[in-house]
């Protein structure tokens, strides 16, 4: 099938990409011609891995290609798939339409013959019913149909997340659309993945009920630790326990320092104020919200707390700067605030990530950006896990204490246990656990029972 994907960001690039390696042959149009160009080139404007190969290997093939001319795309093509920014507006965070708005104009005037128009791009209840109508406005004799079809990518593990998915939800109200959208993931049949047609206001909430709810899944671990903290027990232990009932499940109950990202902050917002705005509050989701924030904050008062002596003037080592490892995404990532609340206590900070320190120069002043973990812990007071990236699960801690002027380190993921950090010299604060370096959080009981 020929496909169109309007936008050529993150779920565009990534969806594009998979789509020309089912066989499908794909153009990504983008209004950004150095992005275009980039792409023509070789080059691809995020960090996501295996995706550079992807893209090489299907422009190679001739399934894919790139180009800022919408009309002559959308004009030859089965299916269109919208796929641009929805981010949360300014002033009341409702999700910000224009840009799907936008598409569907030039969307409506280029079309020929009969195309399916699918929202790819997280958007609030409704919004297909928008884009119909812009376009039969534009274009009365236009023939078409429009899907909802919302992604479920996680950034670092978006490729296989796109070729072995939990579920495809697709939303239809034009039963038209549905062959095309069948042919589109055929290449799925093979791997039995579901695809579940629904209605398309259905289809739109799906994926924002599927994002506030894993955002609860993490503020309620995080909330949990911080009992665990008071009382004396172990967060690690107490999320294997409760996720060993296959009720609840062990993902997204790693606790940490907040979640952040392109989706579940501006998508719990705008969620919240939908659910508001047809006066069916989601007072969870409010409390999600809320809690999330001032977690971050939070965490830079308990590095802040962990420091001997006065803090001013002083270094801290933040090691991680994305909201995850495997990305180079900054948008709304909880180091950011971490680091503003140490900046704000008189702390110098020195920082490293592998793939994260371009975009977080874009976010963050006064920061100096180091070569290693181990650069940026020399002469530190602290040094602070933010992102769990591989590259800091084998730290020589005996080398990292020898760096540091204080021998502290903050671990906000959990990524060590404090028997290792203790027998390196080093002060162990982690999140949500005793710190009893005699016991080994994941295996304790183990030895205990044995």
């Amino acid at each position: 099938m020929r496909i169109v994907m309007i936008g050529s960001g993150y779920v565009g690039l990534v969806s594009g990409a998979c789509f020309a390696d089912f066989g499908h042959h794909v153009t990504c149009v983008d209004k950004d011609a150095d992005k275009i160009a980039r792409l023509r080139a070789g080059g691809i404007p995020i960090y996501e891995p295996g995706l550079d190969s992807l893209v090489a290997r299907n422009v190679a093939a001739g399934n894919l290609d790139f180009t800022t001319e919408l009309s002559e795309a959308v004009g030859a093509a089965d299916v269109v798939f919208i796929a641009v920014g929805t981010p949360s507006r300014r002033g009341d965070g409702h999700a910000d339409l224009s840009f799907v708005h936008g598409a569907a104009r030039e969307i409506a005037g280029a079309l020929s013959g009969f195309t399916v128009i699918v929202t790819k791009s997280t958007v609030p209840v409704g919004t297909g019913d928008e884009v119909e109508r812009i376009i039969r406005e534009c274009n009365p004799a236009a023939e078409f149909a429009v899907a909802s079809n919302p992604e479920f990518l996680r950034e670092g593990a978006a490729i296989e997340d796109f070729k072995r998915p939990d579920r495809v939800v697709i939303g239809i109200e034009d039963g038209r659309a549905r062959p095309p959208m069948e042919e589109v993931y055929r290449p799925l049949s093979l791997n039995k993945a579901p695809i579940v047609f629904t209605r398309r206001r259905t289809s739109e909430l799906i994926k924002y009920a599927a994002n506030a709810f894993l955002a609860m899944k993490i503020t309620y671990i995080n909330e949990m630790a911080d009992l665990c903290e008071q009382v004396g027990a172990d967060v690690q232990e107490v999320a294997r326990g409760i996720g060993l009932d296959n009720r609840i499940g062990g993902k997204f109950l790693n606790a940490g320092p907040g979640y952040g990202g392109s989706c579940f902050p501006k998508d719990t917002l705008a969620l919240m104020k939908t659910a508001q705005d047809h006066d069916a509050p989601l007072r969870l989701i409010e409390a999600t919200v809320a809690v999330n924030e001032q977690r971050k904050r939070a965490m830079g008062r308990k590095i802040l707390a962990a420091i001997d002596g006065p803090v001013r003037g002083r270094t801290v080592a933040v090691l991680g700067l994305t909201f995850k490892p495997n990305t180079d995404d900054m948008r709304d990532a909880p180091s950011i605030a971490i680091i503003q609340a140490l900046q704000d206590a008189g702390a110098k900070v020195r920082a490293y990530d592998p793939e994260g320190m371009d975009a977080a120069r874009t976010v963050l002043s006064d920061v100096d950006y180091a070569a290693s973990a181990y650069a940026a812990a020399q002469g530190a007071a602290a040094t602070v896990i933010v992102t769990e990236w591989d590259a800091f699960r084998a730290l020589d801690l005996a080398r990292l204490k020898a760096a540091m002027a204080d021998p502290l380190l903050v671990d906000l993921r959990n990524i060590y246990r404090p028997a290792q950090a203790e027998a390196a010299g080093l002060r162990y604060v982690g999140i949500g656990r005793p710190g009893n370096p005699d016991e080994d959080a994941e295996g304790s009981s183990e030895r205990r029972a044995a």
